[in-house]
């Protein structure tokens, strides 16, 4: 076998897991799902029928991620971060015709115990910061505190904050990593 499942796990029919993907005790992966190369799935960690994680993802312990919500590649999910797929619930009505798509794209954060309400997009190398309650979309490389979350900042590709403020136009050049950050019109870019 090219990748590894604790025996207290549950993997459903038709599931795709990659070379080199562990996951850990008491997970469960539901039908259709598709895993990645190279991920880790933590303790007690559930994933949805036809959600699809990327490569290099690593999801911490106590976090469900539901249909509907899609993972790109290197992306980091904190202990008991939540995702919600429906924006209205009510026990007594069934709403899995509506499922509110959400992306998290390449290189994201998702900090501990944030919540992420369905419907918003995680922008490229975004970070939500612990215990963030973003109910909009994070635009690439922003970082999103509070409840409800707010853009407060810049984080680099390598997980370290940008000095720019939040909407001044500004230019940065990281030389550890050889990379151009630049600040316009509310975006960051980078190129190498």
């Amino acid at each position: 076998m090219d990748h590894y499942v604790h025996p207290t796990s549950v993997i459903d029919e038709a599931v795709q897991i990659g070379f080199g993907t562990k996951i850990w005790h008491f997970s469960h992966v539901s039908a259709n799902a598709k895993i990645g190369y190279n991920c880790t799935i933590g303790q007690n960690v559930f994933i949805g029928e036809g959600v699809s994680i990327g490569n290099g993802v690593k999801i911490q312990n106590n976090v469900s991620v539901y249909a509907g919500v899609n993972v790109d590649d290197e992306v980091f999910i904190g202990p008991s971060a939540v995702f919600t797929n429906v924006i209205n619930p009510r026990a007594s009505i069934e709403r899995k015709s509506k499922y509110a798509t959400t992306f998290i794209s390449k290189g994201a954060t998702i900090g501990a115990n944030s919540t992420i309400i369905c419907g918003n997009n995680i922008g490229y190398f975004s970070f939500i910061g612990a215990g963030a309650v973003l109910t909009c979309d994070a635009k690439d490389f922003g970082l999103y505190t509070g409840n409800p979350a707010r853009l407060s900042g810049w984080y680099s590709m390598y997980g370290e904050r940008l000095p720019f403020s939040i909407k001044e136009e500004n230019y940065y050049y990281d030389e550890k990593n050889s990379i151009h950050y630049e600040l316009k019109n509310g975006i960051v870019k980078c190129k190498s």
